[in-house]
């Protein structure tokens, strides 16, 4: 076989002092653009195929040298990693960055998209494999498992695997739905080592029956995608390792090069290679052209080609009987304009048999290593497999990859071909037709519309929960063949599917009073079909198959059209507000529909809310709607009632924390969210005028208690290490003496740094709050008897700050803040006001140390000139009585506390003297 050479183009900078470097090349879905990146060069380079004199597009988005590249099936999303610990999303083919999807704290050496585009697996020197939700950023999964930098990652054209290859040479098989390990295969590829200029590489073949792993003779292994046997190996003239391999898109050919710098392609049903290319230096990725007869190359110096008929051309072109499965089922990220095949049943078990995608029959099981799945699910998913016909276990042939694959069972590629379905669109409250029988259209708080067909008509009839206060509305002959419907106080809507030769959907609405006569009203859509409907106050709105949200007012004038993002499921209407939750991107492979809610202000023409529906893993929406108070609420199909009622204490769901004390975490939240309660209720009260008496002692309790469950957690802190977890517990403390408490247990546990720590954060606390709050003594006022022991029950704090007047009189303006720790703002005339039933004179002033007011009011004579003023200043006195904010304050025993009659006296003896 002759050998052939080829000329490439530099694409990218080589490393200092002319080292080689890891590069990377991508063939984009519609053979127009080239994709190019190197480790030696933070830059991606977007080569024109159809004009390569124009200049690439280049990305500099990455602060050090591109490690690894991949792009959606569809090509509309490229990601790219990189030395610097950093994954990045692009749009394809215009470059625009878009998000840090993920980052690392080691570089990154593979990145591969799942079929749909959904999912993002990346991985590097770092420990675990990422699995990233690219509609959403979040981490769905990380797997643990090789012990040496994971260099390549696979996912099965079938979605069920993802297969990864470390640079010792372990190969791990990995299931999606539960995330386990079903397969290790140890030492099975080369070991580069520190050689970071190659990098082991694995990759299923188009149809996802076979894995192609390099060997360790030079040669490539191929193993089973079930039980991971080895079936047979490609071994011809590779003179060392090979250190990339890349499958045709038919499956039928494979290109591999090796350090020995040269490419060879392989028939894969022959075994044996058919065409080869020599090269000046070693080529580090190869890419087929997804239509046509082409390879690209690209060498560790960072110089690309494309090698044109890589394949002789008196053979099968590599693009030739593409695999179903590989060329219908390739849908790209958040594509929405076309159409997918839904359930035809709506039960849980038909969606999962149905519409699940990662199913397999009983003898596909049991080839499988056990996995850990929760027993409930597990339990479940084998009943669901029971009604699974039974499929005979398919023994692979070792001698040709032709045989294997005319050798498989058509039913079993059937089951496994079909992928998550898209929810359907339904109303809220509407139940399925059944023939002869009546169903809802529509049921809320308010009443129900039903309809039942009769002599090949339906009639549907509307009625109100309360007859006494909604209208009488007479039943209606329905010509239309409505199946949604729409209720409130105002009126009705009415909607069909598309029907009759033009395809076209009708929606009505008919107002249940109007001063006008031919109120109702209707609409046409061609060739457009409306999918949802709500009612609010004032309009009417319209969901259609063409994604536009339509808003009418009630007497029919088309108001507004908007286009929303994706394909509707359901929609809900309030007062002002309009619910529409849509579809943000095609089911995860775990069958999780993702969807999307908006709530509109119809009336301001606002989007006040936008986010994420919560939704139970695997699960449907089953009802979405607004409460009689307005709450947004919905319901899914695993959100099912409890068979049995029992009673069970009210708890949070913590996560598993490192201290194991998940019971103190709950009983530390629950006290704090009660605790929160309990001050509302005090507000709301003590707004109205009520007795919040009984609530203080409460929120007084709480926070004793919630002080107690600190100091516990601050215990298992320091048991466990973690000094700045309970650094930040301690701040949370709200009485003096718990953290003096503490600052006492962490010295008996000898972390000296901690107490110091602890005596700083209570020094800071009693500083702040003696900066705006002056702590008094005792509240017992023991000067001239002016307070009897037993007026106040307990035991108050007050921050009064004495001023003279320029006239020279003494006013007690006194300024009380609510205490922290057990909310008892209550004055002394509401303490007064409900002991013994005494009125507020004869409790504030003492019978037996009553003070002569018309004698006060002579010695106010330069201020206060009447009794009443000086019964206001026994009850300003009075009211200082109350605790002060501060918890850790402290009565100074030297310090002495103002009374009235200090006040007076000293107001007395001043005027005496300037008598005198």
């Amino acid at each position: 076989m002759k050998i052939r050479t080829m000329k490439l183009r530099q694409a990218h900078k080589s490393g200092d002092n002319g080292e080689t470097s890891l590069c990377s090349i991508l063939w984009a879905a519609d053979a127009d653009h080239i994709v190019t990146a190197s480790s030696s060069d933070n830059a991606i380079c977007i080569h024109d195929v159809a004009s390569p004199s124009n200049a690439p597009k280049f990305l500099r988005n990455h602060r050090e040298g591109v490690t690894a590249l991949a792009l959606t099936p569809n090509s509309t999303c490229l990601a790219s990693g990189s030395l610097d610990h950093s994954v990045k999303l692009y749009k394809f083919p215009g470059g625009d960055f878009e998000t840090n999807i993920t980052r690392f704290t080691l570089p990154i050496h593979a990145v591969a998209f799942n079929k749909s585009g959904t999912i993002l697996a990346a991985a590097g020197d770092d420990e675990g494999i990422k699995l990233v939700n690219t509609i959403d950023g979040t981490i769905a999964r990380v797997l643990k498992g090789h012990k040496g930098s994971v260099t390549s990652l696979a996912f099965d054209p079938k979605t069920e695997y993802l297969t990864s290859l470390d640079s010792i040479g372990t190969v791990i098989y990995w299931e999606l739905q539960s995330g386990s390990t079903l397969h290790v295969l140890k030492a099975i590829a080369p070991n580069n080592g520190s050689d970071v200029s190659v990098m082991n590489i694995l990759a299923w073949s188009p149809d996802g029956e076979l894995l192609a792993v390099p060997g360790l003779k030079n040669d490539v292994v191929l193993y089973d995608r079930d039980t991971a046997e080895k079936l047979f190996s490609l071994r011809g003239d590779h003179l060392q390792p090979i250190c990339f391999l890349s499958w045709s898109p038919n499956g039928k050919y494979i290109a591999t090069s090796g350090l020995d710098k040269q490419i060879l392609i392989w028939d894969v049903d022959k075994k044996q290679d058919i065409e080869r290319q020599k090269f000046s230096e070693c080529i580090s990725c190869m890419a087929w052209k997804p239509q046509g007869n082409a390879l690209a190359v690209i060498d560790v110096m960072g110089k690309y080609g494309v090698w044109e008929s890589a394949v002789p051309l008196t053979m099968k072109s590599p693009t030739e009987d593409i695999p179903d499965l590989y060329s219908k089922n390739s849908h790209g990220l958040l594509l929405f304009d076309e159409e997918e095949e839904h359930c035809a049943s709506g039960s849980l078990s038909d969606l999962n048999e149905d519409c699940h995608g990662e199913f397999e029959p009983p003898s596909r099981k049991r080839l499988r290593k056990h996995s850990n799945y929760d027993e409930v699910w597990e339990e479940d998913f084998n009943d669901e497999l029971e009604t699974v016909p039974k499929v005979e276990t398919r023994k692979k042939a070792f001698f040709g990859h032709k045989e294997n694959v005319n050798g498989k069972s058509g039913s079993r590629n059937m089951m496994l071909t079909a992928g998550p379905k898209m929810q359907e669109a339904f109303q809220p409250g509407a139940t399925p037709a059944q023939p002869g029988k009546r169903h809802f259209l529509c049921y809320n708080m308010l009443g129900s519309i039903t309809t039942m067909e009769h002599d090949g008509y339906s009639h549907i009839e509307i009625e109100f929960h309360d007859t006494s206060s909604g209208p009488r509305v007479p039943a209606m002959t329905d010509y239309f063949g409505f199946t949604m419907a729409s209720l409130n106080e105002n009126g009705s809507v009415f909607a069909n599917p598309c029907k009759g030769e033009k395809n076209m959907s009708t929606l009505m609405y008919r107002p249940f009073s109007s001063w006008a006569n031919n109120s109702e009203w209707s609409m046409r859509f061609e060739g457009e079909e409306v999918r949802a409907i709500a009612l609010g106050s004032g309009w009417v709105a319209a969901i259609t198959s063409l994604n536009f949200l339509r808003i009418f007012t009630e007497g029919g004038l088309q108001r507004y059209i908007l286009s929303l993002d994706g394909a509707v499921v359901t929609a809900a209407g309030y007062k002002d507000e309009l619910a529409v939750v849509t579809h943000i991107s095609p089911p995860l492979p775990t069958d999780e529909q993702i969807l999307e809610f908006r709530v509109f202000n119809i009336a301001h023409g606002s989007q006040p809310l936008r986010g994420r529906l919560p939704l139970t893993p695997g699960s449907c929406l089953t009802w979405f709607g607004f409460s009689e108070e307005g709450q947004l609420s919905s319901f899914d199909s695993k959100s099912t009632p409890k068979p049995v009622l029992t009673l069970l204490d009210l708890s949070l769901p913590p996560a598993a924390s490192d201290l194991g004390a998940d019971s103190l975490e709950n009983e530390f939240m629950m006290n704090n969210m009660h605790l929160s309660r309990i001050q509302r209720n005090i507000e709301e009260r003590g707004a109205s005028g009520l007795d919040t008496t009984s609530l203080y002692d409460e929120a007084f309790n709480f926070e004793t208690s919630l002080d107690r469950c600190i100091l516990r957690l601050i215990a298992s802190c320091c048991n466990s290490d973690k000094l700045v977890r309970a650094t930040e517990l301690v701040k949370l403390l709200s009485l003096e003496k718990s953290v003096r408490g503490a600052i006492k247990l962490v010295t008996a546990l000898k972390l000296p740094n901690l107490a110091e720590r602890f005596n700083d954060i209570l020094e800071e606390k009693m500083l702040s709050e003696r900066e705006g709050n002056v702590a008094l003594p005792d509240s017992k006022l023991k000067c001239n008897g002016s307070f009897k022991p037993e007026v106040l029950s307990a035991k108050f704090f007050t921050t009064p700050e004495m001023n003279r007047t320029a006239e020279g009189a003494v006013t007690s303006a006194v300024h009380t803040l609510p205490s922290t720790s057990n909310l008892r703002t209550r004055n002394a005339e509401e303490l007064t006001k409900h002991r013994n039933g005494k009125s507020e004179e004869n409790t504030t002033l003492p019978s037996d140390r009553l003070i002569d007011l018309k004698t006060a009011g002579k010695v106010y004579a330069n201020g206060v000139h009447s009794a009443g003023e000086a019964k206001k200043v026994a009850k300003v006195d009075q009211v200082s009585s109350s605790r002060p904010s501060n918890p850790f304050a402290k009565a100074s025993s030297n310090q002495e506390s103002p009374s009235l009659f200090n006040s007076l006296k000293k107001k007395k003896k001043a005027d005496d003297q300037g008598k005198l």
